[in-house]
């Protein structure tokens, strides 16, 4: 059984490059339409008004920690205020990622494999279509 994301765009804020394209490729392979992908904060929030603007984000991976040490809480932030679910993706223990005010965002802890985050994802989106 496989989880069906069709017609979906996931916004991915990862600064690992593999690990973006690793999740690019399950969406995609899901039948993701889109994936619009940020590798930092500021690249974040510009793709979000961007994607915003042509048709919406359906759900998001944030990196907890970006490079250079950027949190990507304001990117947690801009999604919440637009009612956009999204999981955060961290090299942290669960435990160990102050959330803030979007504490009951789910967490997955890398090394993760693709399917987890798919799966989290349909979690947060209220399930997706099981396709074969």
């Amino acid at each position: 059984m496989t989880l069906d994301f069709t017609g979906r765009r996931i916004l991915v804020v990862e600064d690992e490059p593999l690990i973006t394209f690793l999740l690019e490729d399950a969406l995609m392979i899901a039948g993701a339409r889109a994936v619009v992908q940020a590798a930092r904060v500021a690249e974040a929030l510009s793709a979000i008004g961007v994607a915003m603007a042509e048709g919406g984000i359906d759900a998001a991976v944030i990196d907890y920690s970006l490079a250079d040490g950027q949190s990507a809480l304001p990117v947690a932030d801009r999604l919440a205020a637009l009612g956009v679910p999204f999981v955060f993706a961290t090299g942290y223990e669960a435990s160990m990622v102050d959330r803030g005010r979007h504490a009951k965002a789910p967490v997955i802890s890398k090394p993760y494999k693709p399917e987890d985050v798919l799966a989290a994802l349909s979690g947060i989106m209220g399930g997706v279509s099981a396709g074969s």
